[in-house]
């Protein structure tokens, strides 16, 4: 079975580490709010100006003011801090933050990302994606493993145009957790229930498969 947008956002989070300043995309990343563990401390970054996003609010907690860069109300953490995008920008171009998550349509072997550009639609520009690609160091992309026809978005090469290149080296997918190193995708890990062989079968780009492929492991519901 492949992993619902809750468990990837779970799984995302245990790639939090104490300290970090995390900016979390439009999309799945969003989620990642919700499941940041325990004694873990964290500042998330929403790249329109607040710096200590919380989880998404209660219906008794909605502020229609208190917004995140897709426009979904959030809440902020004590602590939190709001500045303009200007502000925002110049955090993320400085390198300030530690860890960037963001979506994808397709990533390839070589480590590039496609991630603005949809072909027959009208796009206004990739946003910030470009400034996050550019000014971290640390970044995974979370994305489905195949598009809706069936075809592969872990390719030999991006097709679509770019975001950044060689920027990227982890991706998570609903099927699979992979890092990507010398011209190749490694496969770290399986989502429960998915076999290896469904994973070679839906990357397009050169797959390494270790001898042992773990399960991701997550709580009971």
């Amino acid at each position: 079975m492949s992993l619902t947008r809750e468990q990837m956002a779970q799984r995302v989070a245990r790639e939090l580490r104490d300290g970090y300043y995390v900016n979390l995309g439009i999309g799945i990343p969003t989620l990642v709010a919700n499941y940041v563990p325990p004694g873990i401390d964290v500042m998330l970054q929403s790249e329109n100006g607040l710096l200590g996003m919380g989880p998404f609010p209660t219906e008794d907690e909605v502020d229609a003011d208190m917004i995140n860069a897709g426009k979904q109300t959030v809440t902020a953490r004590r602590g939190a801090a709001i500045f303009d995008s200007a502000d925002s920008f110049a955090m993320i171009r400085g390198g300030h933050v530690d860890l960037t998550v963001l979506g994808a349509f397709e990533v390839d072997v070589e480590g590039n990302i496609a991630s603005w550009m949809i072909p027959g639609k009208l796009v206004k520009g990739m946003g910030g994606a470009m400034d996050l690609v550019a000014g971290a160091a640390n970044i995974i992309v979370v994305m489905t493993h195949a598009s809706k026809n069936g075809e592969s978005k872990l390719l030999p090469r991006c097709s679509l145009p770019l975001t950044g290149a060689g920027c990227i080296r982890r991706v998570l997918t609903d099927l699979a957790y992979l890092e990507i190193e010398n011209g190749a995708f490694v496969l770290k890990e399986r989502a429960p229930g998915v076999s290896v062989e469904e994973i070679v079968a839906r990357t397009a780009g050169r797959l390494i498969v270790p001898s042992e492929v773990p399960q991701m492991q997550f709580d009971p519901a």
